[in-house]
């Protein structure tokens, strides 16, 4: 009975690894794109072969970015607690398990969906696991913009995986994502403003200051309202879309101003959460829209 215990505890560790709530979001994307690539129904077993893939790899993503980070993530109240800093999981056993799901991904998109999408996706986890993590965001208050381009490849991913391909309509619901990312994750930031200056971070909050940061957040979520006209401008959808998109990012841009005009932490970390929202929402809006045109 122990050792089931312990064996249960030890999975539930191994999955933390892999920031489930981020990657959830991360498929949801990649599975509308998937639909969106194709007049009716993507084929099944692709849909399921490339949702599982990009999981895995995804899932290997976060556990390396939690391994290069586990100091870094000591220190930090949000984060003190994975399992790494923690001490109830060891680097070799996290790399381990890292090398063995991302390999798996990427076998099963090889083999069941195509090298397309496995290169894309390995260039993903590069991106964000290596690039990303070991490069910039030790290095430059603008990591998260330019480390936004991999979180972006998701719908480009299931793209690919439907029709082979990197359609230009997959390259719009990139630059979505890519705009977004910004004011998600700077709104965050601004809230947890000391533990990225107590982790040594150079976190726009911590080298520009929280005003600075403050207006990007508006002027990124601006670009980001534009950008989200696109699919409408090309007639890639239709008018459902088009007042989906013009009220939710209405909103998001009260947030925005709002957080400008009268800061607390609490609208900060309201801001954070209602993107989270905005971005399911949106894509969910495209989803809808395409099959009811």
């Amino acid at each position: 009975m122990t050792t089931l215990v312990l064996a249960e505890n030890r999975l539930k560790q191994l999955f933390a690894l892999t920031k489930p709530r981020v990657v959830s979001l991360i498929v949801f994307v990649a599975v509308i794109g998937m639909f969106l690539a194709t007049p009716g129904l993507p084929p099944p077993s692709i849909v399921f072969f490339a949702t599982v893939g990009i999981g895995l790899v995804a899932g290997a993503a976060a556990a390396i970015n939690c391994l290069v980070e586990q100091k870094i993530d000591a220190l930090m109240a949000r984060t003190r607690r994975r399992p790494l800093p923690s001490g109830e999981l060891t680097s070799l056993a996290t790399l381990l398990f890292a090398g063995a799901v991302g390999g798996l991904g990427l076998l099963l998109l090889y083999r069941y969906v195509n090298a397309l999408t496995m290169w894309l996706t390995l260039g993903t986890f590069v991106g964000y696991a290596i690039v990303y993590t070991v490069l910039l965001k030790p290095a430059t208050p603008q990591n998260i913009v330019i480390g936004g381009a991999s979180g972006a490849m998701p719908p480009v991913l299931g793209w690919a995986a439907v029709t082979g391909e990197v359609g230009p309509e997959s390259l719009i619901l990139f630059l979505i994502i890519f705009a977004w990312t910004p004011p998600h994750f700077w709104s965050l930031a601004l809230y947890r403003v000391r533990d990225y200056a107590n982790a040594g971070l150079p976190m726009l909050p911590v080298t520009h200051g929280a005003r600075y940061t403050q207006l990007q957040i508006v002027l990124y979520t601006c670009a980001l309202f534009a950008v989200t006209l696109l699919p409408y401008a090309i007639r890639m959808s239709g008018v459902l879309y088009l007042v989906s998109a013009l009220a939710l990012g209405g909103v998001f841009l009260l947030y925005a101003v709002q957080l400008y005009r009268d800061y607390s932490d609490l609208l900060a970390r309201a801001t954070f959460k209602f993107s989270i929202y905005y971005l399911a929402a949106l894509f969910s809006a495209l989803l809808i829209d395409h099959y009811w045109r």
